[in-house]
């Protein structure tokens, strides 16, 4: 089938345009800049937020399926008043453009898979959050509030919508655990804070199968968790981040330091966090290959998955 995905030259879409190809489908990278060079095997084609529907849209009639994941990134930068907004309209706009092009398409897709994030939740401390969980009162949990309302509007007959809730994604090439990864390699490493809050996560490949899965699955329809089953606090990841790299972990980042140094962006991604556990996906039968931490750890770091 042919299947349109929007951000589909980052972290998380390349190595699923690659999955998706590797299955025999016919993958469609919409992409903002021309330049960017698209995954071996896809088709690319420029699309601009700016202008209302153009050529692209076209795309998407008659595709099997439609994948969003466009969106500044939410790390990169302070958040500033600017780049706040710059987060947020990234991701309305694109999303409100796709399920327009959805619903007046003379053979809309029958899915649309949507991303989002755990940050739908607020800060929930240890309470189990599950996709029935109500959202959060933060600037992420607006933002992806909004974000998840413009996908629902591609919903009918012909097409079920999925909200991707994805937490902490764990790779040995990028994301978050890059990052990480400096401090403690030299054994500078610690919890951040008190480390009891939780941190939501799940391994890339994981995140690319249940992307799979759900593009099959016809019962998978509204919010999904994607996240591992078994969600752990920040001391806990540490811990087993230290473990990983046979290195101590005795150095905490105290709070403050994290908010002088991060401001709002400390608080709502680092200093709290959602236990959220996969209900949805494992209720509809899907199987993660890397369900505890220590395994999602062991693969990327050792074996560089």
């Amino acid at each position: 089938m042919k299947i349109v995905i929007a951000g589909g030259t980052g972290f998380l879409g390349r190595p699923l345009c690659a999955a998706l190809v590797g299955d025999g489908h016919e993958v469609v990278v919409l992409t903002r800049n021309e330049q960017t060079r698209t995954p071996d095997g896809t088709r690319a084609l420029t699309w601009d937020l700016e202008r209302a529907l153009s050529p692209w849209a076209s795309e998407l009639d008659g595709a099997g399926a439609v994948i969003n994941l466009s969106g500044e990134p939410i790390a990169a930068h302070r958040w500033s008043a600017a780049q706040k907004r710059r987060i947020e309209d990234s991701r309305v706009t694109a999303t409100r453009r796709l399920a327009t092009a959805i619903t007046e398409a003379a053979a809309p897709p029958p899915v649309f898979i949507s991303g989002s994030g755990v940050g739908f939740y607020g800060a929930c401390g240890s309470e189990v959050v599950t996709e029935e969980t109500g959202a959060g009162h933060d600037f992420l949990a607006d933002v992806c509030r909004r974000w998840e309302g413009q996908a629902v509007a591609a919903s009918s007959a012909q097409t079920r919508v999925v909200c991707l809730r994805t937490g902490l994604v764990l790779a040995h090439d990028g994301g978050a655990l890059q990052s990480m990864l400096p401090p403690f390699r030299l054994g500078l490493g610690g919890r951040l804070g008190s480390g009891r809050q939780y941190w939501p996560w799940i391994h890339r490949i994981d995140w690319v199968n249940l992307v799979r899965f759900l593009i099959e699955a016809p019962d998978a329809v509204g919010a999904v968790n994607a996240t591992a089953p078994t969600p752990v606090t920040n001391a806990a990841f540490t811990a087993e981040l230290g473990r990983a790299l046979g290195r101590p972990t005795y150095f905490p980042v105290p709070r403050l330091a994290l908010r002088l140094l991060l401001g709002e962006m400390a608080d709502t991604l680092l200093l709290s966090g959602q236990r959220a556990v996969p209900v949805k996906a494992q209720q509809l039968g899907f199987t993660f290959t890397y369900p505890t931490v220590s395994l999602a750890l062991d693969a990327a770091l050792h074996r560089g998955e």
